[in-house]
């Protein structure tokens, strides 16, 4: 009988990737993988960790914790070894192994490692740099008609918030032809919708090719028979072109979705976050001029050190006047090693609060317009579930999975056959907040 080995996930998309890589790594070298930490079959334990922010830190813990005490062997890691590598060691005796970020490839090795007496070892760069493992095959633990694919590793940039360079490195591009194959690779497995993700998805290509390549990869991809949908998150202003622009407008497997995290709009907070100082309304303009329904989703920050009631009225004056598809509100998170850690004066904690409440409120009333306009069109769908009460679960081409909404329709005359990861027009009739409802 193999050993069974389980894994405990937390973060985002990015990690997800890093968990399945790992979980393909091991089931390779013959381990059986499951999600039940607390198989009674189960010895080790991989928590792969968060250390976005210190409530990701704090959910990251308590699951080590609760392994702890359910017996088992736990091996830390991902981001929170690689941000506290000594610390946690420290804090944490009791776990046999802590692997960083850029060494989940040696995941097997670990474990290995661990079952010759060796406790407590750790294998962490001081300096990441993060490659993705070509020769490792993923074992994906998502269900559903979506599979995320990670185009690069990294960051470049330095924004004031932000702790992931730290803890990823510098900017590490795919080769072009390693995507292409994983994509073919997933839509032959019956995936319909790839979604690209990096941390700076328009910057792909820059220290491969020396220029931005997004746009190229868009029409390499487009290519692939088998492939429904091709949906792009994580952009940044800088290295979003006018090739880039043209692909997505252009290419008819490229869902018209455009996610850019902007953070604020006021010069001088774009300026303390050591973001590019863009003109946000003619940025967009230009996007929605060129790419016909476009969808557009961004994030704001609220509370960020030295924001004042002046630089928050402009933020929600460009929010009100942006009109955002979708909309995700943070409020600041103070992270030690980042430049806003020491940045005065800081905003009091209830400032942040009612802040992120206020544009909030906003974006409701702007989604339920938003949606009113969409009465009566079809807009298509790609099916996620079929319930057992008829009612089938889509998501628009307006909708990334996890982070917007959903829509639920009704075989309008009950002879169509619907299965997951198919793409169909959907007549809305119906809307809340943030869904809608419809018939196909």
């Amino acid at each position: 009988m193999p050993e069974k080995i389980a894994i405990i996930h937390h973060g985002c998309a990015k990690n997800l990737v890093d968990t399945e890589l790992m979980l393909g790594i091991l089931q390779k070298k013959g381990y059986e993988i499951t999600l039940d930490a607390y198989d009674s079959a189960v010895n080790y334990v991989i928590v792969n960790t968060c250390s976005f922010i210190h409530d990701a830190e704090k959910e990251s813990v308590s699951s080590i914790f609760d392994m702890i005490s359910a017996g088992k062997k736990i091996i830390i890691a991902g981001c929170l070894p690689q941000k506290y590598p000594d610390k946690l060691k420290a804090l944490i005796p009791e776990a046999v192994a802590f692997i960083g970020t850029s060494e989940i490839d040696k995941i097997a090795e670990v474990i290995e490692n661990s079952k010759c007496g060796q406790r407590g070892f750790v294998r962490v760069s001081e300096n990441p740099v993060c490659k993705y493992p070509e020769n490792a095959d993923r074992a994906q633990i998502t269900v559903g008609s979506s599979s995320y694919l990670k185009i690069a590793e990294g960051c470049d940039y330095s924004c004031g918030y932000c702790v992931i360079p730290k803890l990823r490195g510098p900017y590490v591009s795919r080769p072009m032809e390693a995507i292409a194959k994983e994509a073919k690779t997933l839509a032959d497995k019956g995936v319909s919708e790839i979604i690209l993700i990096a941390q700076d998805t328009s910057s792909y290509g820059l220290d491969l090719y020396k220029k931005p390549m997004l746009s190229e990869l868009l029409y390499k991809l487009n290519n692939i028979e088998n492939l429904g949908w091709i949906r792009v998150l994580y952009t940044y202003p800088v290295n979003f072109n006018d090739d880039l622009i043209e692909a997505i407008a252009k290419l008819d497997k490229v869902v018209k979705y455009v996610d850019i995290p902007l953070q604020h709009s006021h010069p001088d907070i774009l300026k303390a976050m050591r973001r590019p100082v863009i003109d946000g309304l003619a940025f967009i303009e230009k996007i929605r001029s060129k790419i016909k329904h476009v969808c557009l989703r961004t994030t704001v920050i609220t509370g960020y050190p030295t924001e004042n009631d002046e630089h928050f009225e402009h933020l929600y004056n460009f929010v009100e006047k942006a009109r955002f598809d979708r909309l995700g509100v943070f409020e600041f998170s103070r992270e030690k090693g980042t430049y806003a850690y020491d940045l005065k004066p800081q905003v009091p904690a209830k400032v942040k609060k009612a802040r992120k409440s206020k544009i909030l409120n906003l974006q409701k009333t702007i989604s339920n317009s938003i949606n009113k306009d969409l009465l009566g069109r079809q807009i298509p769908c790609i099916v996620e579930q079929i319930r057992d009460d008829g009612v089938i679960v889509l998501r628009s081409y307006k909708d990334a999975p996890d982070v917007d909404g959903l829509v639920y329709a009704r075989n309008s005359d009950g002879s169509k056959i619907l299965v997951p990861g198919d793409i169909w027009d959907v007549k809305i009739t119906d809307f809340t907040d943030y869904d809608l409802y419809g018939e196909i």
